[in-house]
């Protein structure tokens, strides 16, 4: 069901000959560029008629109005099971308590006496925020995208998904994003929600549509589509990460329980045929028991044949074989993980050296799932190999460092010499001419 890779005995190469050896989704964004530029371009021409007609032809409906009422916002609420509410609004407590703590101050240094330089850091003044709404529903992205925006103090957010055949089930009010969606809006205080999904909903806040005011940044995990258009949009708008496949690494030893290691692989399968799932471990006897266990535990769930298999299957997915956790910490930190569990003796410590990874997981006690949902972390994190040079979304993400500049006539005039030199050593003598109108156009120091 899943394939082997067998890294023991020789050498471990280094860098890009390293990451060439371990398995990895395709997801080619740039092929996918094509063909949303005239999406994007049609809803920056049409507006809300581009929306809409692109909701019949991906979606199936046909919406009247792409902004969602206020009244569907708070049904959707009203009818959701208490169980679910109970369990986001859990999710939405911890959240912010992991997010509040992210919060940045302002911070002034003291150069000279006289001269300082202050860091404050200002919330981006609108997002728009997407929520996924395909083979599955993800209440959970909107509360990983609202609430760091929230807690940075963006003055507005907007959110965008997918607009549903039938909204509820035996309800005629078609045409709205799912209503756990709606539900989880109406707990976290969004109002201004579009049932507009793809890469026309990116489009939609990059350039405003009647309906909708522009944002200056655009957030949250997608399909291939999604990401595309922000590659796209990249520079006209802020954008969190090009998301691609969900991706799984668990770096584990003779410790390891094969029960375990196996319903962590399944767990983030079951998202996508293109899931990646990945065990790299030192012991033969584990990699057997968990190919054991995979057989059994797939035959057991659900969503088998259109997802888990193939993600299984895939050449995303493979089982490891290093000689050692030294060689494993090297093979992990290579692939940089979007999720990455640690299971082995003294897992806290081996965790500690990791370089590479969206976010980690340690101990048998600290599985994916838990922060998908209610750890308190963030799941919108790097895939495809970015851990190794992104984050995570945060607070810091909405958030941008403002340097004011404050500084004396006596502060100036001390370094005021050294600025007309590197002015004058990179040939800009306007630069220099600035500082010396200041003085007479006599220098101090000179």
């Amino acid at each position: 069901m899943i394939s082997r890779i067998d890294l023991r005995g020789d050498a471990l190469p280094e860098g890009p000959a390293l990451r060439d050896l371990l398995p990895r989704a395709d997801f080619d964004v740039s092929a996918a560029l094509e063909k949303v530029r005239p999406i994007c371009e049609a809803v920056h021409h049409r507006g809300d008629a581009a929306l809409i007609d692109f909701a019949e032809r991906f979606d199936g409906v046909r919406l009247e109005s792409v902004r969602v009422p206020a009244q569907a916002i708070a049904d959707a609420l009203e009818r959701l099971d208490p169980a679910v509410r109970a369990a986001l609004e859990e999710s939405i407590r911890r959240a912010r308590l992991v997010h509040r703590e992210q919060r940045r101050t302002t911070h002034t240094t003291q150069v000279v006496p006289g001269g300082s330089v202050t860091e404050k850091w200002v919330p981006v003044e609108r997002v728009g925020l997407y929520a996924p709404g395909g083979r599955s529903v993800y209440p959970s992205s909107v509360i990983m995208n609202v609430v760091p925006a929230q807690e940075a103090g963006v003055a507005s957010v907007a959110l965008a998904s997918p607009p549903q055949a039938s909204a509820f089930e035996n309800d005629p009010a078609d045409g709205l994003p799912h209503p756990t969606i709606l539900a989880a809006c109406a707990l976290l205080g969004v109002d201004e929600v579009y049932a507009v999904g793809g890469a026309q909903a990116v489009a939609m806040f990059a350039y405003g549509t009647e309906s909708c005011a522009p944002a200056n940044m655009v957030t949250g995990p997608g399909n291939i589509w999604v990401a595309a258009a922000k590659r796209y949009f990249a520079g006209k708008i802020g954008i969190d990460t090009e998301a691609g496949p969900t991706e799984i690494a668990v770096l584990a030893d003779e410790s390891a329980d094969p029960v375990h290691v196996a319903a962590d692989l399944i767990s983030q399968a079951e998202h996508d045929p293109l899931a990646a799932a990945v065990l790299v471990t030192d012991s033969v006897a584990l990699a057997d028991a968990v190919e054991k266990e995979l057989e059994a535990q797939v035959a057991a769930t659900k969503h088998i044949d259109d997802r888990i298999v193939p993600a299984l299957k895939g050449r995303q997915s493979a089982i490891v074989l290093v000689d050692g956790v030294d060689e494993g910490l090297r093979v992990v930190d290579a692939y940089g993980a979007e999720h990455l569990e640690i299971q082995t003796a003294d897992a806290a410590a081996v965790a500690d050296r990791v370089k590479n990874a969206g976010a980690i997981f340690v101990g048998p006690w600290a599985p994916v799932s838990l922060g998908d949902y209610a750890a308190g972390s963030n799941h919108v994190l790097p895939t495809g190999g970015c851990a190794c040079h992104s984050s995570g979304l945060s607070v810091q993400s909405f958030l941008r460092g403002i340097h004011i500049v404050d500084y004396t006539r006596d502060a100036l005039a001390d370094v005021a010499h050294h600025v007309v030199t590197l002015a004058e050593a990179e040939d800009l003598p306007a630069h220099g001419a600035a500082i010396k109108a200041r003085f007479g156009w006599k220098v101090p120091g000179k």
